[in-house]
C-alpha cells in the first residue's frame, strides 16, 4: 500500500513539474507564426494590401507544400541510398545533393515570397517586416 501511494505522489510531482516548467520557462514561437504575426496583427495592412497579401500566401502555400513533397521524396531517396551503401558511395552523393537542391528550392521559394508580400509594404510597415524577418532566421538574436 505505501509503495503505491509513494507511486502516485511521484506521478503527480512529475506532473506537477511539468506544469510549473511550462509555464515558467518561455516557449519558442515558431518563425512562421512570429512573422504571421508581425504582419497580420502588428503592422495595420489596410484592406487593399490583406487581400493581396492572402492571395500571395494562398499561392505560397501550395508551392510550399509540393516543395515540401519533393523534400520528403528527397529524403526516402537518400534513406534508400543509405541502407543500400552503408557507406557514403556514389548514390549516397547523388541522395545528399538531391536532398540539398530541394532545400534549396524551397528556401528560395519562401524568400521570393517574402520579398512579394513586402513589396506590397508602405516604407514604415516594411522596416517592421524586416526586422521581423531578421529576427526569424537568427532566433531572436539580431
Amino acid at each position: 500500500m505505501r509503495i503505491a501511494l509513494c507511486m502516485v505522489l511521484a506521478f503527480l510531482a512529475a506532473i506537477g513539474g511539468v506544469f510549473v516548467g511550462r509555464a515558467l520557462l518561455p516557449q519558442d514561437v515558431p518563425q512562421g507564426v512570429a512573422l504571421h504575426d508581425v504582419l497580420h496583427h502588428q503592422l495595420a495592412l489596410d484592406a487593399n494590401q490583406a487581400a493581396q497579401i492572402a492571395t500571395l500566401e494562398d499561392r505560397f502555400a501550395e508551392r510550399r507544400r509540393a516543395l515540401e513533397l519533393e523534400l520528403r521524396a528527397a529524403n526516402a531517396r537518400l534513406a534508400e541510398a543509405i541502407a543500400a551503401e552503408h557507406a557514403a558511395g556514389p548514390r549516397v552523393a547523388a541522395a545528399v545533393d538531391q536532398s540539398h537542391a530541394a532545400m534549396g528550392a524551397l528556401q528560395k521559394a519562401t524568400l521570393a515570397h517574402l520579398f512579394a508580400m513586402r513589396r506590397l509594404l508602405r516604407p514604415d510597415q516594411a522596416a517592421r517586416f524586416d526586422a521581423a524577418v531578421v529576427r526569424a532566421l537568427t532566433d531572436g538574436r539580431g
